[in-house]
């Protein structure tokens, strides 16, 4: 059967990690993107494609360029381009699944997909005294914003200090241990030994920020160099964000790549997005280990590629941090810990670009595909707390048609909530917890608690005898009492 000559392909894809140490000589964010655009217009075999671009979208860092897109598009003589920026709350397989969509229906056909960080470049010129400086875009403004449509993080979390993603990421910990009846030791023996999986995986990586292996005593080990931030993360369970380091995508109609003559050992298949974009606070889900919109975003994006989850020879699962990686696998169907379920080396190793880190991802499944023809990949990415799923798969073989699907609705009904009530106070049952450090030393506890009235708490202590005592005993699943204005109370 022949193919449809509107079945989107990626056929370009390229990275770029700087490791310049001079603040005034690195290259900054837009220059980065460029870079890796070139390289990906090298690795299609055809600079022509730029030009012919549609549409460029970026995905927001923490730059302040108001339209990335267009530079890149006069830079690259795509005079007929349409610019697109989207903020962070956003998910990046959102923009896959829109380039492909666009090209299968004919609205498009180049879409690049480009993003990039130079943060290692803006913390060395801090450190020095000096100003990093970038390219000025006044009066300019993207022909899109996509921007997300609700809040990530409620004000009553922020208030009671649980507003970082390593504290919340760290409550999910918590839970996950709870619910599947670890131990506080074996709980920290597990994380340590799949971190250090992850960073055997990124020595093999050739892009990745750090490829000096790490082994689980290390990352098991708070000390100095590998701090304890939010109990039970260290500092090297934590996404790298400090890095320099750039990703550009190329999409195009399989009609277009024939014309052009792009190699057919060179073109990677989109085979079905799936994504929920359900937004609930971590503080108001009524299963904190739970993510239904994994587990319907899998299930579709499997059903419309027509595969199984065993089916998938290459997993890169989203990793800001161990839990993400665990509640995946746990709402997927990956059982056990020995399926490699990173290409990359995840993002404290291989690095983690605040917003564009699932562009390197795929650069990197890119390569893994093509080394592996036939084969199916799956890339997924999470916005914010795990409040948006989206799954994507990918192969060299062409699917029967791309299909790109929102679950959002089916996310909705199977995701139960009990929102805080920042007035409440009694005796309850701790749903998941965390301990924030400072100076090397257990400062705050905070803890999630389903009170005995039904209504849900936010609690807090500064007591230092309490926060040791969260730290020396597991406290997830433990009675406890919430004061008024919710000091917590075990």
């Amino acid at each position: 059967m022949s193919l449809d000559p509107r079945t989107p392909v990626l056929i370009g894809a390229g990275a770029v990690t700087q490791r310049q140490p001079d603040p005034l000589l690195a290259a900054e964010p837009l220059e980065l993107m460029a870079l890796a655009l070139e390289r990906a217009a090298d690795d299609a075999g055809s600079g022509e494609l730029l030009a012919r671009a549609d549409a460029i979208r970026v995905p927001r860092g923490f730059w302040d360029y108001p339209d990335p897109g267009r530079a890149l598009a006069d830079r690259f003589g795509a005079k007929r381009a349409r610019t697109q920026v989207s903020e962070i709350g956003i998910l990046q397989t959102t923009l896959f699944g829109h380039a492909c969509r666009d090209i299968a229906s004919g609205d498009a056909d180049v879409v690049i997909v480009a993003g990039g960080e130079a943060k290692q470049r803006a913390l060395r010129a801090q450190i020095a005294g000096i100003e990093a400086s970038t390219t000025p875009q006044p009066g300019v403004t993207p022909d899109e914003v996509l921007r997300p449509h609700a809040e990530i993080m409620p004000r009553v979390e922020i208030e009671r200090g649980l507003q970082t993603p390593v504290s919340q990421y760290a409550i999910l910990e918590s839970a996950l241990r709870r619910a599947t009846g670890q131990t506080l030791n074996g709980h920290l023996d597990e994380i340590a030994r799949l971190w250090a999986g992850f960073s055997e995986v990124a020595v093999g990586n050739p892009g990745a920020w750090s490829r000096d292996p790490v082994d689980a005593a290390t990352l098991r080990t708070a000390g100095e160099r590998n701090r304890m931030l939010a109990f039970p993360y260290t500092k090297l369970h934590c996404s790298q964000w400090n890095v320099d380091q750039a990703a550009a995508l190329i999409f195009c109609s399989a009609g277009t790549a024939d014309a052009l003559g792009i190699a057919r050992d060179r073109r990677i298949f989109p085979l079905a997005v799936a994504e929920s974009n359900h937004m609930v606070p971590l503080s108001s889900r009524a299963a904190l280990h739970r993510s239904p919109g994994f587990a319907h975003a899998g299930r579709r994006a499997l059903a419309l590629a027509g595969r199984g989850i065993d089916d998938v020879a290459h997993l890169e699962l989203y990793s800001c941090f161990p839990a993400a990686v665990r509640v995946q696998a746990a709402e997927l169907g990956i059982h056990g810990t020995d399926r490699p379920l990173t290409v990359t080396g995840g993002m404290t190793f291989a690095g983690g670009p605040l917003n564009s880190f699932v562009l390197q991802a795929l650069v990197r499944m890119v390569e893994v595909l093509r080394d592996d023809p036939g084969s199916t990949g799956m890339v997924n990415a999470i916005s914010g707390l795990v409040t948006k799923q989206g799954v994507s798969l990918w192969s060299s073989e062409p699917p029967a048609r791309f299909g790109f699907e929102d679950v959002s609705d089916a996310a909705r009904a199977d995701t139960a909530e009990r929102p805080v009530d920042p007035e409440a106070a009694g005796s309850g049952t701790v749903a998941g917890y965390t301990v924030l450090y400072e100076g090397g030393e257990p400062a705050r506890g905070i803890a999630v608690c389903d009170l005995d009235d039904g209504r849900r708490a936010l609690a807090t202590t500064r007591e230092s005898t309490q926060a040791r005592g969260l730290v020396r005993e597991d406290f997830a699943g433990h009675r406890v009492h919430v004061g008024p204005g919710g000091e917590l109370e075990v």
